[in-house]
């Protein structure tokens, strides 16, 4: 989800500070209380953050995720100087069958900004809805010569939707690991009363560096199409992932920053070689991983 303009009212830096505190101690509670519950099963590990890959749980098997994504600048051109988005997602997944897996989600952000114009800054937290996502494995990675699952996760909250669809591709070869998604998503907007469209390109690769590392590289190509009536930009960012794992819990790291952007529908940002009006210069995303 990329929103474009902040859709917060503006607020003063105490009161800013107070929900921002608020909302990270908030996460950070629920990361203890994750951690707390975490058994000896082995975990389902995730080698990227952005790509998924074709892997489903085990029959049976449960594990709690943590999410936190932060999304940094954009520019005074168009309106956001200093510019931090800070997603949080704690989910707890479940393996229906060995093919289909389901998670259920808890979204959250803390948004923050300054306008250039006035000097005044603007932020605050909102609640993003409950997404409940179904994975459903057609071809197993280790029985063809390539995995194929397929992805639908509705998101609804009390202002906003969204339906998002993936094709998940990937293989291993011995100490490798490669995965490849095509993503579309219809966002329903203002009250459920606007579409825009979403396409996106992502690859991961990566390579065991021992028993617990891995170390690789992730790609995203993201574009929107308002109402479906245009295709108003492109964004390609590119970056490292990291992952370690446990026997029973796993933690992914990547930083993406974009490394070329263009708007079709004109020059908004002043930028000519990235778009910082509806993305921002660096995208990383921590995930955690525990069975229980």
């Amino acid at each position: 989800m990329f929103s474009k303009k902040s859709e917060t009212k503006p607020i003063d830096i105490e009161t800013q500070s107070h929900y921002k505190f608020g909302m990270i101690n908030k996460n950070l509670c629920l990361v203890l209380l994750v951690v707390g519950s975490v058994g000896v099963a082995n975990a389902n590990e995730r080698m990227f953050t952005y790509a998924y890959e074709p892997e489903t749980m085990a029959k049976g098997t449960w594990e709690a995720e943590q999410w936190v994504t932060w999304r940094a600048l954009r520019n005074k051109a168009v309106g956001q100087d200093d510019f931090h988005l800070w997603e949080f997602r704690q989910s707890i997944e479940y393996g229906v069958t060995d093919n289909l897996t389901t998670e259920l989600y808890y979204n959250s952000q803390q948004q923050s900004f300054r306008d250039p114009a006035t000097g005044k800054h603007h932020g605050g937290f909102r609640w993003d809805g409950l997404s409940l996502e179904t994975r459903y494995q057609v071809l197993n990675p280790a029985e063809h010569k390539v995995g194929l699952t397929l992805y639908l996760e509705p998101r609804f909250s009390d202002s906003d939707g969204e339906i998002e669809q993936k094709i998940i591709l990937g293989q291993r070869h011995g100490a490798w690991k490669w995965a490849f998604n095509l993503t579309h998503s219809l966002e329903l907007e203002n009250k459920f009363h606007d579409t825009e469209g979403e396409l996106e390109a992502s690859f991961g690769i990566a390579r065991r560096l021992g028993k617990h590392w891995a170390l690789g590289i992730e790609a995203r190509d993201h574009n929107e199409l308002p109402g479906y009536s245009q295709w108003e930009n492109t964004v390609f960012y590119l970056g490292p992932v990291v992952s370690y794992r446990r026997s029973n819990w796993w933690a992914s790291l990547s930083v993406m920053p974009q490394v070329y952007g263009l708007n079709f529908t004109g020059n908004i940002d002043q930028n000519r070689s990235l778009e910082l009006e509806g993305h921002e210069r660096y995208n990383t995303r921590l995930i955690f991983g525990f069975s229980f």
